[in-house]
């Protein structure tokens, strides 16, 4: 009855712990959440009253379908501030960068192409290929380089059906950050080859610690297709708007996709997204992400002390991903006990992949630091429960 491809899609287990969790909330349990890969702050006050503004004046219509010249411009603007060059024609504002994925898949994917990604990555990425009948090909990442994808990686898993290379950099799950020079050996690589590259950066505005020396791949390759979000820096998760910095000559092909697809972004949220780059709202954007960088220490050096493994300090986004197996359980039954037993939410590794699944669970830092000191005391004491019983 329904489409044979609904039969490789997994669920978003996060999101079924999310229901337990609420769950669980409204039975009057206080629930610490590390599953959800959404900051906790609110969006910034210039931002929500660019957005009321624009609902007084009436910007309620459909706009261009990649979006209006205004903020195509604005994020020209950023990129320049960055230190790259991009014109505004070349920026494609999209409805969540999921929308933008699904632009991606569309334009560069036919039915039996192959596109490679990073295993452990994020989930949703397969089903945008399944959705255009094409095949995606996992390249497990071990902890052990760092959760990080290699040329010589890269080489033996391109076959003749490979079309593509999808990177994360800063990635979910881990939040390993790409240096310069590795990333440029993998564009180097796809380009010997043939293929195109997608560089996910919608992690981009949260970088620590100096992880990287560039801004933004474009600075390498100024041909790479890059995806962003307003979501995960700007804080507007439900807004639904993301953007694309593409080939121009991939303009025209894009256009026609998203006209048809979308008919145009979400007019209030573009309208709002001018004030995410205002001075008032970077200063809380840079205030947020320094907030996350101490609650990444407190976190990490939390569940080091009981015991975890903790193979890579993120350089970026707002992830750890830990291995568990010192607890006796896999991923799956340690997040289900976990939540069920001692109210603390977390996600299982097997929701980003298969390589070394069920040893490893991402912890998500987007919980305040006295959530995160209560989720530590209850993950200390469930440790004590298991081992004891």
């Amino acid at each position: 009855m329904y489409a044979k491809r609904l039969g490789k899609i997994s669920p978003f287990r996060v999101m079924e712990l999310m229901e337990r969790a609420k769950n669980l909330e409204s039975q009057g349990h206080r629930v610490v959440h590390f599953e959800v890969g959404e900051p906790d702050f609110e969006t910034a006050e210039p931002i929500v009253a660019a957005g009321i503004s624009a609902l007084e004046a009436g910007k309620t219509k459909y706009t261009q379908a990649l979006g209006i010249p205004e903020l195509r411009e604005r994020i020209s603007r950023h990129y320049r501030d960055l230190g790259v060059d991009v014109a505004p024609e070349r920026v494609v504002v999209t409805a969540g960068a999921s929308g933008g994925l699904l632009l991606l898949n569309g334009l560069l994917l036919d039915p039996g192409d192959q596109l490679l990604l990073t295993d452990p990555g994020y989930p949703c990425n397969e089903v945008f290929v399944g959705l255009v009948n094409a095949e995606p090909v996992r390249i497990p990442v071990s902890p052990n380089q760092g959760f990080q994808l290699t040329a010589e990686d890269l080489r033996a898993h391109w076959g003749p059906a490979t079309r593509g290379l999808l990177l994360a950099s800063p990635a979910n799950p881990t939040g390993a950050v790409m240096a310069r020079e590795p990333l440029g050996e993998l564009i180097a690589v796809a380009r010997d080859k043939g293929g195109f590259v997608i560089i996910d950066e919608i992690y981009q505005g949260l970088v620590y610690d100096d992880a990287v020396s560039y801004r933004t791949a474009l600075e390498i390759d100024p041909e790479v297709f890059v995806l962003n979000s307003f979501s995960k820096y700007f804080g507007m998760t439900g807004w639904r708007l993301g953007w694309m910095v593409v080939p121009e000559s991939a303009l025209d092909a894009v256009s026609r996709l998203a006209q048809n697809l979308f008919i145009s972004p979400p007019t209030i949220a573009q309208h709002a997204a001018l004030a995410a780059f205002s001075p008032q709202a970077m200063a809380v954007h840079e205030a947020r992400r320094e907030a996350f960088r101490g609650r990444r220490d407190q976190l990490c050096d939390g569940l080091r002390e009981l015991g975890f493994r903790v193979p890579v300090v993120p350089g970026g986004a707002f992830y750890l991903y830990v291995d568990v197996s010192h607890s006796g359980l896999n991923s799956h039954d340690f997040c289900w006990r976990l939540i069920d037993e001692f109210q603390v939410a977390t996600t299982p590794g097997i929701d980003f992949g298969d390589y070394l699944a069920e040893r490893y669970v991402r912890f998500a830092y987007t919980t305040d630091e006295d959530s995160i000191e209560v989720g530590l005391e209850r993950i200390g004491a469930a440790l004590r429960a298991w081992q004891n019983a």
